[in-house]
């Protein structure tokens, strides 16, 4: 479960996610825009629990999208990505709530965040949710103590892991 990412792959689902999101925005509280909600919700809670790489968008990468590339430069932690995903969880579950109750315009509100890391995480890389974990670790580090050893500079050419299945 802790087995470092292809970090395409968290893009792949991000990008996926941002269509999800998209047409919840198009449909508002009609039973599609619902019903897409309700499934990255779940999609977001897979995640969260099992681990990014448990969820059926990772399984379409793995299956289709991967073996056509070529691999990956170096993988990453997977930790961030699943913070990542528990932040989606709890703005697409609080639209959702929303929705169902009424307030539409915070239901939208709480999806278009979602879908605005989404995009940025698709169309830049940059992982809001990841950068918030990073945040945390550092500030946590700082109140318990001295910081550690940085980790040392990658050598030009070497990979830092090696892709699952490779010698």
């Amino acid at each position: 479960m802790n087995r470092p990412l292809d970090p395409r792959g968290p893009r792949f689902a991000a990008a996926l996610t941002t269509v999800v999101l998209a047409g919840v925005l198009l449909a508002g509280r009609s039973p599609m825009g619902l019903v897409l909600l309700a499934a990255q919700t779940a999609m977001f809670a897979v995640g969260t629990v099992r681990g990014p790489s448990a969820t059926p968008y990772a399984w379409v990468f793995r299956r289709f999208v991967r073996p056509r590339l070529a691999p990956p430069a170096e993988l990453e932690d997977p930790r961030p990505p699943r913070f990542a995903q528990s932040v989606g969880l709890a703005f697409a579950s609080a639209g959702l709530i929303a929705l169902l109750a009424g307030a539409i315009l915070l239901g939208l509100l709480a999806v278009g965040a979602a879908l605005a890391a989404a995009f940025l995480n698709a169309a830049f890389g940059l992982c809001l949710g990841c950068e918030l974990y990073l945040l945390g670790r550092r500030l946590r580090g700082r109140l318990s103590g001295p910081a550690p050893a940085p980790a040392p500079a990658p050598v030009p050419g070497r990979r830092r892991l090696r892709p699952p299945g490779r010698r």
